[in-house]
């Protein structure tokens, strides 16, 4: 089939690359977010996946809304049979969907109808999910409701940060994208309805959302900590300047109130609800992160003092 890939940050790389690869499909142009300023000089950077294209050759869009006139005309001029989408970050219009003859096939990563949004790996991560996994479905007007063609399942390891769960749905969800192109260009896969039962939302994570309640459960804690790990970051507040926390280890120590520091010679615990965490790595503003006990030895952090 012709291809028009709709995709904008690196989860989506390990998809457009399975497309570029196969032998069945042709990716004709790629659509993603516009170029945006980064680093200290706020240069214009192509997106990971515009700059994948650029690689191969591909045509790149980048418009800076999906309804514009032009892209829509470009989009009738190059006839895709599909346009699979990973992560790509903006509404598609109704004109937009009704270009290609198979539609607007997503990648999401969750067990639809369960997480949909914009976070649904951070919102996995910290409910405790034990199973999670990534589905393929035909893009409709509502938010993540249209039928689902195919899933794939993926165990949450106890450790997990939202990030390496991230990192092993790209890889799972790209085989599964690729085939369920494969079906639909054979016509051996159909989309399925999604169930009215099990339905939930993860809407995007913001920074003030990674702020770090000691005052939770330790479970809760730690839960809440890999889930913005590494996007948007942990964060609370020591001596009225934020500090960035890595994951936390929950301990069996108790006698700490919560936000309440104790420094030991190879680790340092911080109170919660119930029993304390161990703090991982600690990065304070201007400052490396640093593990733990490094950053007590140099903070000196005297009894009683707390996180919060």
């Amino acid at each position: 089939m012709r291809l028009v890939f709709a995709g904008t940050p690196a989860v989506a790389l390990p998809a457009l690359r399975a497309l570029l690869d196969s032998s069945r499909h042709e990716v004709v142009a790629v659509v993603t977010r516009p170029d945006a300023p980064a680093g200290r000089g706020r240069r214009l950077v192509r997106s990971p996946v515009g700059a994948l294209a650029d690689e191969h050759g591909v045509e790149v869009l980048t418009p800076e809304r999906a309804g514009d006139p032009d892209f829509l005309a470009r989009l009738r001029e190059l006839e895709p049979d599909c346009c699979p989408v990973v992560a790509y970050g903006a509404l598609l219009p109704k004109a937009a969907l009704a270009i290609p003859r198979h539609g607007w096939v997503n990648l999401h990563f969750s067990l639809l109808p369960a997480w949909r949004g914009a976070a649904p790996v951070q919102a996995s991560v910290r409910h405790g999910d034990e199973i999670t996994g990534a589905s393929t479905f035909r893009l409709v007007r509502e938010l993540d409701a249209g039928p689902v063609f195919g899933v794939v399942t993926e165990p949450v390891r106890p450790r997990d940060t939202a990030g390496e769960l991230l990192d092993r749905l790209a890889g799972s969800g790209a085989r599964l994208l690729l085939s369920t192109l494969d079906g639909i260009a054979d016509g051996s896969v159909r989309a399925v309805e999604q169930p009215d039962e099990g339905v939930s939302f993860a809407p995007k994570v913001t920074v003030d959302d990674a702020r770090v309640d000691f005052a939770l459960p330790a479970l809760a804690v730690d839960r809440l900590v890999r889930s913005v790990t590494p996007e948007p970051g942990a964060w609370s507040v020591f001596r009225g300047e934020r500090v960035k926390l890595g994951p936390v280890q929950p301990s069996d120590v108790d006698g700490l109130v919560p936000g309440e520091l104790r420094v030991e010679k190879r680790r340092v615990l911080v109170g919660t609800a119930t029993s304390a965490v161990e703090l991982g790595e600690v990065q304070a503003q201007g400052k490396k992160r640093m593990a733990a006990p490094d950053w007590a030895r140099g903070s000196r952090i005297e009894a009683g003092e707390r996180l919060g």
